[in-house]
């Protein structure tokens, strides 16, 4: 079924109390709630629910709401759901009427909408983003023309890989499924693998690194004994091979990767998708997660530096390489051609469109630079705040939703609170103003 959308009534009800007679109407919040088109999300994500018969899903601007708050002000759902019983701010935001004093909506229905609507339509959400800020005089459309973009890591929830605790790991999630699925084990190794594993920390931390292979080897041997343990146990049962296909899978990967080998390694039995990614920095030398691109205005519009695009690019590929796949999917959003493109050196021999060739600019370049060319070059370090913001105020810092579905949703929503974030404080401002110019008496000329 499709979602019962909420629309204003003006109803009053003598046990209940109407937000709108309890709240500062002139708060950002409302301000932001009354201005962004909720029928336009309503369209999009509506496309995604069918007419078939069924329980009724929750209305869109609740759902939409709630994920636009929950990135706005960096909160994991179980704290937006107890913000949101008590904000009343929160409560208008998501288009309720009157103040709710229970949740009208699950913890798990924020991660089955995330997952239900995909990163395509929540795209939506930071085109809408982008069109009230238009609509606020927030950003001009000429400035969404002229942009810079930068790639980013985005790491994923996950501890500092290393052979030895991922062989251990693999060994201990393996014992535990074979006891849920009542297979006896010949051997558990559970205290002899602990103790391996923390006599090759001790080893690797003196750098006594043969003392510590050979922890390695006996880890690596009994992470073996138990995979082929669980094979012959399991052999013949379709139920019990099912179920432990895909960990044994992971199992025998971890076991016979290499330190030094080629193409795609485990890093993470529970997020297998994650990727190792070096961006050579000294403080930061690798990163474990997905590798995004991010693309702000290069103007500092009124309203600040906003987010144009932002994709989740699985398989590490080479910056320069994404330009093919985010110059279109930033023009289909933002609805502009885009006539200027800043990059760093690490676009170098990129890929983009045949006839974008001599729109994208590279920092140091020198041919084909005019002067206001050149003085656009240096602003092209403005996109590095940016990301420092996404990833310290707006969630991109750590991405707790799972696979690569989760990469994808988390990084397009950080873009989205951080465009809110900059909309609150611009309304914030003009609201002052306003105010300001009611309330300050005219001026006396004393001649």
């Amino acid at each position: 079924m499709r979602p019962p959308e909420r629309r204003e009534t003006g109803e009053q009800d003598l046990f209940r109390s109407r937000l709108d007679q309890i709240i500062d109407l002139k708060h950002p919040l409302v301000a932001l709630g009354r201005t962004v088109d909720w029928e336009f999300l309503e369209r999009e994500f509506g496309a995604v629910y069918t007419d078939d018969p069924g329980r009724p899903p929750l209305p869109t601007r609740l759902m939409a709401g709630l994920a636009i708050l929950k990135h706005t002000y960096d909160l994991s759902d179980e704290v937006l759901c107890e913000r949101w019983v008590e904000n009343p701010y929160y409560q208008f935001f998501c288009g309720e009427e009157f103040f709710q004093h229970r949740l009208v909506f699950d913890r798990s229905s924020l991660t089955r909408w995330r997952n239900r609507m995909g990163e395509e339509r929540l795209q939506a959400l930071l085109q809408e983003s982008l069109s009230v800020a238009t609509r606020t005089m927030a950003i001009k459309p000429s400035e969404l023309s002229r942009v810079i973009i930068d790639t980013t890591v985005q790491p994923k929830n996950v501890t500092f890989p290393t052979d030895a605790k991922l062989l251990n790991r693999a060994r201990e999630k393996l014992v535990r499924l074979a006891q849920c699925h009542g297979v006896n084990l010949r051997q558990s190794y559970a205290r002899v693998g602990k103790f391996a594993l923390i006599q090759h920390q001790r080893y690797a931390h003196a750098k006594q690194f043969k003392r510590a292979n050979r922890m390695l080897r006996k880890l690596r041997t009994y992470l073996g004994r138990v995979i082929r343990d669980i094979g012959r146990k399991i052999e013949g049962n379709g139920g019990l091979e099912a179920a432990f296909t895909r960990l044994l899978l992971l199992a025998r990967r971890v076991r016979e990767q290499q330190q030094r080998q080629r193409g795609p390694k485990v890093y993470s039995l529970h997020a297998p998708e994650v990727e190792c990614i070096g961006k050579g920095k000294a403080h930061r030398p690798y990163e474990f997660g997905v590798k995004v691109s991010v693309a702000t205005t290069l103007k500092h519009c009124k309203g600040g530096q906003f987010v144009t695009h932002v994709k989740a690019l699985p398989g590490n590929p080479y910056d320069g390489h994404t330009l093919e796949t985010v110059i279109p999917d930033m023009e289909a959003l933002v609805g502009n051609t885009i006539a200027r493109i800043l990059a760093d050196k690490g676009y170098r021999g990129h890929n983009a469109p045949p006839h974008y060739k001599f729109r994208v600019f590279l920092s140091g370049q020198k041919r084909g630079v005019t002067p206001q060319i050149k003085r656009e070059l240096r602003r092209r370090s403005a996109v590095e705040p940016v990301i420092g913001h996404l990833k310290a105020e707006h969630r991109m810092g750590r991405n707790y939703l799972w696979f690569r579905r989760g990469d994808a949703n988390n990084a397009v929503l950080a873009a989205v609170g951080y465009n809110f974030r900059r909309l609150i404080r611009w309304l914030r401002i003009l609201l002052r103003q306003i105010l300001s110019a009611l309330f300050v008496g005219p001026t006396i000329n004393p001649a």
